[in-house]
């Protein structure tokens, strides 16, 4: 299950039940729901509808890894493909909009050998009982991509089928890519535009190496299992600390510290005018202004020199909103 902020419970289903088994008869809805945008609120918005219309249970379904991660990378490089949020937040999101069932699959080498009639046939009619289902115009789904929305129109005998039109602003489709786009470009406010929300990763404070405390600027850690769709150094809001509070962020793999190629990501926030202790607290992190790409340094003073004017001109970027407040 996944924990409560504002939202019922949502029941997480990890396993497919067996052919014949006593499911609730759902209406449903297939993606990668990364982001959980504009697009993507708009279908499971229709899914809970349909599934309040017709006394069903709203459910969607997404993979871990996606397809294309699956088919794209080795099981070591997973983390490297850009997505927008992590797992939980993912989930969250869609129990907001009222999502009662997630089935959360691992994609394997089974599912991707699955053939467009066994994936229909088997999995949606038999194993899930789908009494309703929603698809994109342009649907791909089964072994090799080959079930598409016209395989569905043919085939789908045992629940109803809906198409969804394409969600718009400004003439564009809203999609992953189009936010993904945004954030590399740090255009948060396109990013917003699509999400209908500020862009934040969330997560669980962690025990950093107290580096930054060493230097004067102690940081709120949380390391990441997901490459985020940018870095750098940014002037960001934090949320789940009381009020709301500003900061600087840095988020990335860390060059002058990490000697690792392959280290992971990390989202290292220095929250201004606090020191107090929330390892294990959850936290969201909005993300404001860029103010400069990740670099490294030769040293340590170096390094301290520029958290300092990262900070300030941070803080510059808050004092009008302060000012306003006043």
């Amino acid at each position: 299950m996944v924990g409560k902020r504002g939202v019922d419970f949502v029941k997480i289903i990890r396993t497919l039940p067996m052919a014949g088994q006593d499911e609730p008869a759902i209406a449903l809805a297939l993606g990668n729901f990364d982001g959980v945008h504009l697009g993507h609120q708009a279908m499971l918005r229709r899914v809970v509808e349909a599934a309040s219309d017709l006394n069903l249970v709203p459910a969607a379904m997404t993979f871990e890894p996606t397809p294309r991660e699956y088919f794209a990378s080795t099981a070591t490089s997973v983390w490297r493909q850009p997505r927008l949020l992590p797992l939980r937040s993912r989930l969250e999101r869609m129990a907001e909009i009222g999502i009662a069932r997630i089935y959360l699959l691992r994609f394997d080498a089974r599912l991707a050998e699955m053939d467009a009639e066994m994936f229909v046939g088997d999995l949606l009619e038999r194993r899930l009982n789908v009494r309703w289902f929603l698809a994109t115009h342009d649907a791909r789904f089964g072994k090799n991509r080959m079930g598409s929305l016209d395989f569905l129109r043919a085939r789908s005998n045992a629940f109803m089928l809906e198409t969804m039109t394409t969600v718009e602003i400004d003439g564009k489709r809203v999609s992953s890519t189009a936010v993904r786009q945004a954030l590399a470009a740090a255009d948060f406010a396109r990013a917003r535009q699509l999400l209908g929300r500020p862009y934040t990763i969330g997560g669980r404070v962690t025990h950093g190496e107290a580096r930054g405390r060493a230097i004067g600027f102690p940081t709120v850690n949380l390391p990441l299992t997901f490459k985020p769709p940018l870095s750098g150094v940014f002037a960001v809001r934090v949320h789940g600390l009381g009020t709301v509070r500003e900061g600087v962020a840095n988020l990335g793999v860390r060059p002058t510290v990490e000697a690792a190629a392959e280290a992971l990501p990390v989202l290292e926030t220095h929250v201004f005018d606090f020191n107090e202790s929330v390892y294990g607290q959850r936290i969201e992190v909005e993300f404001i202004e860029k103010l400069r790409d990740e670099m490294c340094f030769s040293d340590v003073t170096a390094l301290t020199k520029q958290i300092e004017d990262d900070a300030r001109r941070a803080r510059e970027i808050f004092l009008p909103v302060l000012r306003a407040a006043s």
